[in-house]
């Protein structure tokens, strides 16, 4: 078991819809869960660039970085140590050119609240809870 340190970034990806704000989550089928999307680094690669790549291979969103929305730390399926750094994101188009394929079947966009009720992880949760706080000046609970 390898005990390097597993470098991935990803995206808080955020838009309005009826005047709410809304972030999008991903469905992974190879493990079942409900995430933010997210991916490793390729080498050579910046956390900011791994976060752009990753959000748009998993969605097919092509967006805007915003300010970092946070960090998240845990042992990978491997036991591995893993951080992921998050931005907040913006879509550069309303149009959605999403197909699902073998890494993310499903997007989902929700509520901070109701994305937080979906999302698999708890890490997750509490970072949402926290960059959707900072980003509207509200708490989030639940």
């Amino acid at each position: 078991m390898s005990s390097l340190l597993v470098e991935a970034a990803g995206g808080i990806v955020w838009r309005e819809q009826h005047g709410e704000a809304q972030v999008l989550l991903v469905h992974r089928p190879r493990y079942d869960d409900w995430s933010l999307p997210k991916g490793k680094a390729d080498p050579g690669e910046t956390p900011e660039q791994t976060a752009l790549r990753e959000v748009e291979e998993e969605t097919g969103l092509s967006c805007t970085l915003a300010e970092p929305a946070g960090q998240v730390r845990y042992a990978d399926h491997k036991g591995r140590p893993k951080i992921v750094r998050y931005w907040h994101m913006d879509p550069e188009s309303a149009e959605h050119p999403f197909s699902p394929n073998e890494e993310v079947d499903e997007l989902r966009w929700c509520t901070p609240r109701d994305a937080a009720k979906l999302l698999t992880y708890d890490h997750d949760r509490k970072l949402l809870r926290k960059a959707a706080h900072r980003r509207d000046g509200t708490p989030e609970h639940g």
